[in-house]
């Protein structure tokens, strides 16, 4: 399913294999409905381990290639920030948080305190270099090593003037400089061998922050796990149909009442009962949705390459990380307009086969969840840096929309599309 980037045209078929792929995602990502499903405010065992309670290594494919759990660009006078693994952390930054380490407001221009400059490694996309060529490619790898510490110094003095600062001053000629040492070294190659394409690609720089940004500001450790977790008015809900009598449906189960199953304690393990509460549901015209309006129809194997992501009904303010115990911890919450709080993931994954389903538990190849403060009733657009795909072959690139716990949100009637969007590009 290729669409170009500069027009969606509709057809019978387009709109098949579309909806194919909606429903190939939505599968995978049933887990989440599933889980919910037999979700309630009522679990009355006690659960023995709170949120915070300790720090875990971070699932598999939940580390960024650039060494951070958090990046940020500055667009549009704001910055976007991109949680790598859902906002899991190394047990390292976990226990720096933990201790009182760097937690950033979530709204200010300022760089956070520890951030520093981080760009994408070129020495592992370059080919195999001539030797003719070694010295001059080493000279100039050593060359962007340096213009990043350059870089980084004047953001220890100056991040302080705000994101435009740092993007027009430090950031923007930091680009600048690398995109004009990429170019020498793929001539370089180019004097005796096939020269490197897109190279370019690699000149743009993010910064890297190296505490959670949201670990003080939105309670990802202390949202009240405890009390979420066992004692979310579990005498009142009831179970079994409880007070509601299932409306005559039959229901089996309305809390965890009567479940065989560990309680869900915030972090991302399986085989559990959820006893957090659905929370609000907004009114129809008020329920999330997105796009993905722009995005290549192939890439190279390693190339970078952006996908665009216009939202519209998501207030991108919720953010509870994965990695403090944040997961289907906070029931759902509307703004004061009626708009789902929340953030929204993107992943790519690789496709073995486009006639069977993929395995639910891979790893994608690309995952990250976007906050930044921003989103409201009208359309506006983020923009996802990809940082290149390793396989080649079929990659699935889909976003969805979260609410501050990671679940897809709510919609009012069973017979509207959820906040999602798939599109397929070709790695070479």
């Amino acid at each position: 399913m290729r669409r170009s980037p500069r027009a969606r045209r509709s057809s019978g078929n387009a709109r098949s294999k579309r909806l194919l792929a909606v429903v190939g995602t939505l599968a995978v990502f049933g887990g989440i409905v599933a889980v919910t499903q037999i979700s309630s405010a009522g679990d009355r065992r006690t659960t023995t381990r709170a949120a915070a309670a300790s720090c875990v290594a971070p699932s598999p494919g939940a580390t960024s290639n650039i060494g951070s759990s958090t990046t940020q660009t500055w667009q549009n006078g704001r910055w976007v920030r991109n949680h790598w693994g859902d906002g899991q952390m190394s047990v390292a930054e976990c226990q720096s948080v933990k201790a009182g380490g760097t937690a950033t407001n979530a709204n200010t221009n300022a760089a956070p305190a520890g951030s520093t400059i981080a760009c994408p490694d070129v020495a592992s996309k370059l080919p195999q270099v001539p030797a003719a060529a070694k010295a001059e490619v080493d000279r100039n790898l050593e060359l962007l090593k340096t213009q990043i510490n350059e870089a980084n110094k004047r953001l220890a003095a100056e991040g302080r003037n705000g994101g435009q600062f740092i993007q027009n001053a430090i950031l923007g000629p930091l680009a600048d400089k690398r995109r004009a040492t990429l170019s020498r070294i793929a001539t370089a190659i180019g004097r005796v061998a096939q020269r490197p394409q897109g190279l370019e690609q690699l000149a743009t720089c993010q910064l890297a922050v190296g505490a959670n940004p949201n670990a003080g500001n939105n309670n990802g450790g202390n949202n009240n796990g405890g009390q979420n977790g066992g004692n979310n008015n579990g005498g009142q809900n009831g179970n079994n149909g409880g007070n509601n009598n299932g409306n005559g449906l039959g229901v089996l189960a309305k809390d965890c009442g009567n479940s065989r199953l560990q309680p869900h304690d915030g972090f991302q393990n399986g085989n559990r009962c959820v006893s957090t509460a659905f929370g609000e549901v907004g009114a129809a015209a008020n329920n999330p949705s997105l796009l993905i309006t722009q995005f290549p129809n192939q890439v190279q194997r390693n190339q970078a390459f952006q996908l665009r992501v216009t939202t519209r009904n998501l207030v991108r303010d919720r953010f509870l990380a994965a990695g403090q115990g944040g997961y289907y911890l906070e029931s759902s919450l509307l703004n004061g307009q009626g708009l789902v709080r929340g953030h929204f993931h993107t992943a790519c994954r690789m496709l073995n086969s486009t006639r069977q389903p993929p395995n639910p538990q891979d790893v994608p190849a690309f995952f990250v969840a976007t906050e930044d403060g921003r989103g409201g009733s009208q359309p506006d657009d983020v923009i996802i840096q990809v940082p290149g795909l390793p396989q080649a072959g079929t990659a699935q690139c889909s976003v969805w929309a979260g609410d501050g716990s990671h679940r897809i949100p709510m919609m009012e009637r069973a017979n509207q599309t959820p906040a999602i969007d798939v599109v397929r590009i070709q790695v070479n």
